[in-house]
């Protein structure tokens, strides 16, 4: 079945600060919207049980809840583009009395040395990227050899089913950027798995590993 997948953004610039400047606004929603819904725990929570240390980065990590479930089990880093994401995010670990290290920073430009981590987590954030390719990019370029990319976000459901399909048509009229997602771990040399967690099919929870023959360069 084929699917119709969305196109990168021409300016990608643009892109980006129109997510700032949302996410800016709803960044005390999210927050209490996350700890309130079960199904959004549930889907993104989904990504736990896949992290393996002992060095974890996780990239768009909103308000931090995610990292409050797991941060006390690993050395635990994380970016996120939006600064007011990142002060509310520091204000949950602290009172979770996790310590982390945040950094305000953009997932095309990682702060991080080559094959840092050894697991990059990323959940509901892919769609908001602009440039697909040159985020994967960066994932892969710091994970270490044997290291994995654990994502959770929208795509097609498999099998095309109705409500998943336009759940995810729905994902995409609202601005995310739905990409074939196994194409672009199969171009970037990820083994991957792809399980469908909820959504009628429309949420992906995704394992990409980084083969230990990969020139340590990317």
């Amino acid at each position: 079945m084929e699917f119709k997948y969305s196109n990168e953004p021409e300016q990608s610039g643009h892109h980006t600060a129109q997510y700032d400047q949302f996410y800016t606004r709803f960044a005390p929603i999210y927050d209490w919207l996350v700890k309130t819904l079960p199904i959004w725990r549930n889907w993104i929570g989904a990504a736990i049980s896949e992290i393996q240390g002992p060095r974890v980065l996780e990239i768009s990590f909103g308000t931090g809840y995610l990292m409050t479930q797991y941060a006390g089990q690993f050395e635990t880093f994380g970016i996120d583009y939006n600064k007011h994401m990142a002060q509310i995010a520091l204000t949950n670990l602290r009172q979770a009395v996790f310590k982390v290290s945040l950094q305000v920073a953009d997932v095309e430009r990682l702060p991080y040395h080559t094959a840092t981590f050894d697991t990059v987590l990323n959940t509901m954030a892919f769609t908001a990227y602009p440039d697909g390719q040159l985020a994967l990019s960066e994932m892969r370029r710091v994970l270490r050899p044997g290291g994995r990319v654990v994502m959770v976000d929208i795509c097609f459901p498999k099998d095309g089913n109705r409500p998943g399909t336009f759940l995810t048509n729905a994902w995409k009229a609202g601005g995310d950027i739905i990409r074939d997602m196994p194409a672009l771990f199969e171009e970037f040399g990820f083994e991957y798995t792809d399980r469908e967690i909820g959504g009628y099919g429309s949420v992906h929870l995704y394992v990409a590993t980084k083969s230990v023959e990969m020139d340590p360069k990317f």
